[in-house]
């Protein structure tokens, strides 16, 4: 059986390849994308997401869901647009309803990693700030005295001076929850425009003398919002026996690290 599945772009426009990290008779986890929705969006309904593309590939038999055997497939919950990792889906509904309690519940361990701007005063903190939508701006979220309680406990991994690889352990489930936090802990993911200043990490901001070949603009190491979901750890819809998947890292994520290593580690 294939490790990844295929989702065909609109328009004949290419195709996501997605490996799927988890599986067995009743969950698939795939190791989402950047550049990516999960589910439709209620502003724009015509734009790809991977539960309509999914859906499709069932509905027209692709090879890796009819090796399946697949008729049903439903996202347990979402992801944004540019955050990549672990994506749980359900291939029955039976199984999705038991999901959606836990994830009503706040039962599964979520485990995300972050490059943040700035180096956070202490190498463990939590930030508690309750958050809804801002009604200023549709699709955005705020911190609110009004709003639900929202709970994230940090851990930086790894400090470059000026950059920070941060463990992020949210122990709720809100919206852009990670990123409204980081914000107001004063530490913006790296390339969030929605949250920060949206400027990515350069080769030239951490290699001394470092300039582009040519007259070529310089690619960003970190070309989209540098957010990856980990780890998802919860006990098995119907089995009740603890589960544990793991997300690679993405590409980007661990070339950046290799510089920031070689050039901002220890000693540099």
């Amino acid at each position: 059986m294939s490790d990844s599945i295929k989702l065909s772009a609109p328009g004949g426009r290419g195709f996501w390849e997605i490996p799927v990290v988890y599986e067995d008779a009743h969950l698939m986890a795939l190791n989402k994308p950047a550049g990516l929705l999960v589910s439709p969006d209620r502003y724009d309904r015509d734009r790809p997401n991977i539960m309509r593309l999914v859906l499709d590939a069932v509905a027209a038999g692709k090879p890796w869901a009819a090796t399946r055997g697949l008729t049903y497939l439903s996202n347990a919950h979402r992801l944004d647009f540019d955050t990549t990792g672990v994506l749980l889906l359900a291939k029955e509904r039976e199984a999705l309803v038991k999901l959606a309690e836990q994830f009503g519940n706040a039962t599964p361990k979520k485990t995300y990693v972050a490059l943040v701007t700035g180096s956070p005063a202490k190498k463990e903190f939590e930030v508690d700030l309750k958050l809804r939508p801002d009604l200023r701006e549709p699709g955005r979220m705020r911190w609110a005295k009004d709003g639900k309680k929202s709970l994230t406990r940090f851990r930086v991994l790894e400090d470059f001076g000026g950059v920070a690889l941060v463990e992020c352990l949210p122990e709720t489930g809100r919206t852009h929850q990670i990123r409204v936090h980081l914000l107001a802990a004063g530490h913006p993911i790296l390339a969030d425009a929605m949250y920060g200043d949206g400027q990515p990490l350069l080769l030239s901001r951490i290699k001394r003398g470092y300039r582009p070949k040519g007259d070529g603009e310089e690619r960003p190491l970190t070309p989209t919002l540098a957010l990856h979901a980990w780890k998802l750890a919860l006990p098995h819809p119907v089995t009740g026996e603890p589960v544990q998947i793991e997300a690679p890292w993405p590409k980007d994520l661990e070339v950046a690290l290799k510089f920031l290593r070689k050039h901002c580690g220890p000693g540099r």
